[in-house]
């Protein structure tokens, strides 16, 4: 069946029903997998969804739209508003979507929103015809609500790689005054918009959380077959890799499956080897499971003996 998405890519139950499908219909393409709930009433084609391991983070974007389309005098804000703006987070809360009510009281939570204590101010914008709060303060936002110095680092790695301004990040920090504003500056000034992405971000947290030597981000190499650039480096001779299935879906290349670009990582990783350099990799299990320090600092005794 031929679906009818809106502007954000969304199906109404109400339209479809308009456009003659059943109930049954509809209820069946649901059990089916080929219409995917975002909230009620309101579905996504199935195909319109990336499959490449972010569907869940996708879904979650959909559900921010829908609400803010639904209700134009919202302003989205927090997760809502970073899914929106393609904000990179550290394990977001999903299961509701956040506004800010514009005041410095009445803030409430209810099952499937949350509603925060916050005025406007100036930082407010439009996208896609939804109103949200601007990258700058969204991030202030998060990284000051953060749960640990990890999830604020990561916000902040992610803005800067964004193009947001660090002084306005800075500026929008010295006002703020409440639980948490500490661990945000740190954070802050030890982000980095190089980081490119959420588990980079987090694989640094951990090393300066450790307090181990701090990488160089991007390392240039030129060898035999063109240049390498690294996720992490040290003293030039050992390599830190963080291996995501998002990254190995985000550097398919048209015809390729995900085994062609594991394959065509292997022979990098070679390359680099070829010019003397140790290589160590780490994946998301290891960050969980805080195996990735360990190892990272027993290879750097290794080579600096």
């Amino acid at each position: 069946m031929d679906f009818v998405p809106d502007r954000h890519g969304l199906v109404r139950r109400t339209e479809l029903l308009d456009l003659g499908t059943s109930a049954a219909q509809i209820t069946a393409m649901v059990r089916a997998a080929e219409l995917l709930p975002v909230a009620p009433g309101i579905y996504a084609p199935a195909d319109a969804v990336r499959d490449d391991g972010g569907r869940a983070r996708e879904l979650y974007r959909l559900r921010c739209l829908a609400a803010g389309a639904e209700h134009p005098a919202a302003v989205l804000s927090h997760q809502s508003a970073a899914a929106i703006l393609g904000l990179d987070l550290l394990k977001p809360d999903v299961r509701r979507v956040h506004t800010i009510n514009g005041r410095h009281d009445g803030g409430t939570v209810h099952r499937s929103r949350h509603i925060h204590a916050a005025p406007f101010d100036d930082d407010v914008v439009v996208v896609d015809g939804v109103t949200l709060t601007g990258p700058a303060r969204t991030a202030v936002d998060l990284a000051v609500a953060a749960h640990g110095f990890a999830q604020a680092l990561t916000v902040f790695d992610s803005a800067l790689r964004a193009g947001v301004d660090r002084a306005e990040l800075g500026r929008l920090l010295e006002v703020r005054r409440r639980r948490g504003i500490a661990t945000a500056r740190t954070a802050l000034a030890r982000a980095d918009g190089r980081a490119a992405s959420v588990g980079e971000s987090w694989s640094r947290a951990q090393m300066i959380e450790a307090r181990l030597p701090l990488p160089n981000l991007q390392t240039r190499f030129v060898t035999e077959n063109g240049e390498v650039f690294t996720d992490f480096e040290w003293d030039r001779r050992l390599i830190g890799e963080f291996d995501g299935l998002l990254k190995y879906a985000r550097d398919l290349r048209p015809g390729e499956t995900e085994r062609d670009v594991v394959i065509r990582e292997k022979l990098r990783e070679d390359r680099l080897r070829d010019l003397g350099l140790v290589v160590i990799r780490w994946i998301w299990a290891d960050l969980e499971h805080r195996r990735a320090i360990p190892r990272i600092r027993r290879a750097l005794d290794a080579v600096r003996r």
